[in-house]
């Protein structure tokens, strides 16, 4: 048989409270605020799996120091050929270990007289050339500034846009989501009557 006025009335008042949650949820879904926090989260994510990919982890670096410096002492001979394996997608090992090679290799041999002679001569002709470098350096930062001006402005502005599109999808949403509230309540109002 047909339901009673009460439980009609229950039955719409669930159904405007599944509504009312529904909405809540699209609009914290299509939040301007939460979507550019999604977004941003989405890019620290893929930069940090960038970076853990070319750099490698904290992990890593430290397994290859250790194993590195205990194998250095034998495996001299052998160093090309280790020092590619070992650094193969670590360029922050590859660092430091041509850097220990080279600190090696400068305390082992004491200067010469010519190579410091060679060493002063090259620091008397490198302070012009550091002056036109830092010069250069401080033209080059000038004429980068307004570019970067115009694509943030221009990100900006395609943020607005989005914002806007996704405010309009979500009135939209909502709307249609109410007429088919008000239809399911007149289908119940007309089957009660």
């Amino acid at each position: 048989m047909g339901q009673s006025a009460e439980e009609l009335r229950r039955d719409i008042a669930d159904t405007r409270e599944e509504l009312s949650g529904t909405i809540d949820a699209i609009g914290d879904r299509m939040s301007p605020g939460r979507m550019i926090e999604r977004r941003k989260n989405r890019v620290v994510q893929g930069a940090q799996s960038i970076r853990d990919r070319v750099m490698g982890t904290a992990h890593d670096a430290r397994e290859g120091v250790s194993s590195t410096a205990g194998e250095a002492v034998g495996a001299v001979k052998d160093m090309p050929d280790t020092v590619k394996q070992r650094t193969a997608g670590a360029p922050m090992m590859a660092g430091a270990i041509a850097f220990g090679a080279g600190f090696l290799v400068a305390v082992a041999m004491p200067p010469s007289r010519t190579e410091k002679k060679a060493t002063a001569t090259l620091l008397e002709r490198a302070e012009p050339l550091q002056e036109q470098l830092t010069q250069a350096g401080h033209e080059v930062a000038e004429h980068l500034k307004e570019p970067a001006q115009q694509a943030a402005t221009a990100i900006k502005d395609a943020a607005s846009e989005g914002a806007h599109g996704v405010v309009d999808s979500a009135k939209s949403a909502a709307q249609d989501t109410k007429e088919r509230a008000d239809d399911s309540v007149n289908s119940v109002r007309n089957t009660a009557s």
